[in-house]
């Protein structure tokens, strides 16, 4: 889909609303999302010429990342840029907000080791014993006895480093999301889990998320993955959901939280786990659309649960289901239109699974290497 791109910092900053009034007079640049009812993403803006060149430009506050298919239609849109605002030129992506992107003969790695780094170094934790796994699968911080406190804001501040550096680790989403229940009075068990995680992070700090090149063999173009681990907290015998979503066997879009509600079953809490999938699956065939990826009429989701794929497509309301709140039916609505093709999928090849509930190791390993989580070691450089 792309072919070249670039990282653009100003000098100065600017706000979206100023940047959107200068594009109007700027041209090839089409701005049709300044129609803020059509817009999906906001500070995402497309041009499409009329030989079918791809230009793309993302805004976060005074950074851009410009990105297109033609080499010549990046120079010309850098001119036009440069003639309305004092800008800096950093070259080729490699850095932006804090995640770094790696060029290699098999795609572009996404990773954030300086980010990890730093987070060691402000912890103390640089020389700490590396950990195989996030969180132990026979224990959780919650089914420890009542101890002492811990420090709150220290504990806090770890939280936060984490959640960040789940926008380049997927597989840590699950185990942030446990510590991240006890902010308001952490214990030292609770500050023993966040620095169990970073221990992980130390002996994993060279990983990151493979955009593999188009031309590899991998599996379907757009392909969404839920799962859910019921009644998994203890305490309040709530469920975890958890979705994944790739393109190209990379992952664009996961999730791992809490529901809402308590199940009374398995199938019950996949259902609802898939409910939420889809209205994320939806966004993002827009967001892909809009991006003119390409027009999506439905798209698969996999789930390793026959009950809850059968709940979907019946239209019968059964004692088993009518308790399950309205909302919830929304992807029944979706199946019945065809939007969503419900698959089953073997637990083995379930790539939500990591997300949901603790794993040994072989298992932990095995999840990650499928959700495209790699070294970037002398084998991919």
């Amino acid at each position: 889909m792309v072919g070249n791109n670039d990282n653009w910092m100003s000098r100065v900053p600017f706000s979206m609303d100023l940047l959107k009034k200068r594009y109007t007079s700027l041209n090839p640049l089409d701005l049709r999302h300044q129609q803020t009812e059509q817009r999906v993403e906001h500070g995402v803006y497309v041009n499409l010429t009329g030989t079918g060149e791809l230009t793309l430009i993302c805004l976060y506050v005074d950074d851009l990342v410009i990105i297109g298919s033609n080499e010549a239609e990046i120079l010309k849109l850098k001119g036009e840029l440069k003639s309305e605002f004092e800008m800096t030129n950093l070259g080729e992506l490699a850095y932006f907000l804090g995640i770094e992107f790696l060029k290699t003969p098999r795609g572009i790695i996404m990773h954030q080791r300086k980010y990890i780094t730093d987070v060691l170094e402000r912890f103390q934790m640089m020389n700490c014993k590396p950990a195989s796994v996030l969180v132990e699968g026979n224990q959780k911080p919650s089914e420890v006895e009542p101890e002492m406190l811990a420090d709150a804001t220290l504990y806090r501040q770890m939280v936060g480093c984490l959640r960040f550096i789940c926008h380049s680790r997927p597989e840590i989403t699950y185990g942030v999301g446990v510590i991240s229940k006890y902010m308001a009075s952490p214990t030292q068990s609770h500050m023993v889990a966040a620095k169990r995680i970073l221990r992980y992070l130390k002996g994993t700090s060279n990983y990151g998320v493979l955009f593999p090149n188009q031309n590899q063999k991998c599996e379907s173009s757009f392909v969404g993955f839920s799962d859910s681990d019921w009644c998994g907290d203890k305490e309040d015998r709530r469920s975890t959901s958890g979705y994944v979503f790739t393109i190209f066997g990379a992952p664009v879009s996961w999730n791992s939280r809490k529901q809402d509600v308590v199940a009374l079953s398995t199938c019950e809490a996949e259902y609802i786990a898939a409910c939420n999938a889809i209205c994320q699956g939806l966004w993002l065939i827009h967001l892909m659309t809009e991006l003119r990826y390409g027009e999506f009429e439905d798209f698969e989701l996999r789930v390793d649960n026959q009950s809850t794929i059968n709940l979907a497509k019946n239209l019968v309301r059964h004692g088993r289901s009518k308790h399950i709140e309205t909302r919830f039916h929304f992807l029944r609505d979706q199946v019945g239109k065809g939007r969503v093709k419900m698959v089953h999928c073997s637990i083995d090849l379930k790539k939500a699974d990591v997300i949901t509930k603790a794993l040994k190791v072989d298992k932990f390993n095995r999840f990650r290497d499928m959700l495209n989580v790699h070294s970037f070691g002398d084998k991919f450089v």
